[in-house]
């Protein structure tokens, strides 16, 4: 997985990301998700980002099936803090989800928090809910995890962790690999 913030502004980041996801590590590919978002800071602690996810999901496990295209567009709040040294992050997100000629939308909320170690070592544990407003049965899946990160420079981390998705009638323990990158474009220009 990747996970960048790039700073264009005083105030405004270009989000991106690309995740890869498979039943078993590295074969039986189940989807692969590419986000676009436009970040405001509205204050240190809240932030505020609106953007584009294409996703691309083979629903069946061991079994041909014809991949599922999606079109996402989103909306998050990020609200920061921080209790001693552990820093707590909550992300709600609002997400209109457009595929097979429906549409329908979910609220997201996520729990992140992350306490350091070493100056270069942290350990992070998450929560996420997934609810869908748009039906009666509103819980689509729970995600719940924690893992290390590895702060390689100013700009570039390393993650490797684990975490379990929880749905309706089944659940998958996942494996996670990742390189966070952040970049301060108006460091050159000052």
């Amino acid at each position: 997985m990747y996970n960048g913030s790039h700073k264009i502004a005083d105030k405004f980041a270009i989000k991106t990301m690309a995740h890869y996801r498979y039943y078993k590590i590295l074969s039986e590919f189940q989807q692969e998700i590419y986000r676009l978002g436009v970040n405001y800071t509205i204050s240190p602690k809240v932030n505020f980002t609106v953007g584009y996810s294409y996703v691309n999901t083979d629903t069946e496990f061991k079994i041909p099936s014809t991949n599922i295209e999606e079109h996402r567009l989103y909306e998050d709040i990020n609200i920061s803090g921080k209790l001693k040294d552990l820093k707590l992050r909550h992300r709600l997100r609002f997400e209109h989800r457009f595929f097979n000629a429906t549409a329908s939308h979910w609220l997201r909320y996520d729990l992140n928090a992350n306490y350091p170690i070493t100056n270069n070592w942290s350990v992070y544990a998450f929560n996420e809910i997934f609810l869908n407003i748009d039906k009666s049965k509103r819980f689509v899946q729970n995600w719940t995890g924690a893992g290390f990160l590895h702060q390689l420079n100013n700009n570039l981390k390393i993650k490797l962790g684990y975490f379990y998705q929880k749905f309706p009638d089944n659940g998958f323990h996942r494996l996670q690999v990742g390189i966070i990158l952040n970049t301060n474009h108006l460091k050159n220009k000052k």
